[in-house]
């Protein structure tokens, strides 16, 4: 297995990719520790890895709260001996379907604030111990790209964009001590839009329809990447962003 003794943090574990996350990584062996704001969905998830032979742990906490995400970092490493992946998969808040010249400024920051700030207190706090440890990898989700054609996506990608900045500058300094950083950038997982929404289906296609494979990244392409990129088979491969978008976004 990929991540056999390996301990896993994810926030946001309980959404619909971090769960696909948390499935991934514990069907690799790693012991997955869920963390979000709602309790019931974290252990959905969870009863779902242990019905399936895994192991995970479940914490209420705000992602947002230096104080609550670095006390469950320490709760972690001291309980079960080290962290060795951290991945931020919470919801930013965002604002989409307006132009930018009609939105309001705090509609447009929303994400880009609540991206760098979760992400830069979840990673920093898992950092700390692996640095001691010698090693470590901290997953990034988004990946800079070009925004959807004839769709408005707000600060969505201005605040990936800026969580790209923040692992360049994060896998620089973290390299020397054995810590990895690296981005998953899908251009859009279709499966996460909700049937129901105004527009939905042009999305879809829109996302579909640019990719050279002619086929969205789905909830398992994110898990499995996910798990490869946290394993040690991805040992040399940092500071960088895995394109899993299907060819709508060529480096």
């Amino acid at each position: 297995m990929l991540l056999e003794h390996k301990n896993a943090i994810i926030y946001g574990g309980g959404g619909r990719i971090g769960g696909a996350v948390a499935r991934a990584f514990a069907r690799e062996g790693a012991t997955v520790h869920l963390a979000g704001r709602t309790l019931d969905r974290l252990e959905q998830v969870a009863g779902q890895i242990r019905a399936a032979g895994g192991t995970a742990e479940t914490a209420t906490l705000d992602a947002l709260d230096q104080t609550a995400v670095e006390a469950h970092a320490d709760a972690v490493a001291a309980r079960h001996g080290s962290i060795d992946i951290s991945f931020n998969l919470i919801s930013h808040g965002d604002v989409q379907g307006i132009p930018l010249v009609e939105m309001r400024l705090d509609d447009f920051m929303q994400p880009v604030v609540t991206a760098l700030r979760t992400t830069f207190l979840t990673a920093t706090a898992a950092a700390r111990h692996m640095l001691r440890q010698g090693s470590g990898v901290i997953l990034i989700f988004g990946g800079d790209g070009d925004p959807l054609p004839d769709y408005h996506l707000g600060g969505l990608q201005v605040a990936f964009s800026a969580m790209e900045a923040f692992r360049s500058n994060l896998a620089s300094e973290l390299g020397p001590g054995g810590i990895r950083v690296v981005s998953l950038k899908t251009g859009g997982v279709t499966e996460t839009i909700p049937p129901d929404l105004e527009g939905g289906q042009a999305i879809i296609d829109g996302i579909v329809g640019a990719t050279m494979l002619k086929r969205a990244a789905t909830l398992d392409d994110v898990g499995n990447v996910a798990a490869f990129a946290a394993s040690d088979q991805a040992r040399m491969i940092t500071a960088t962003a895995l394109n899993i978008t299907g060819g709508s976004e060529v480096d």
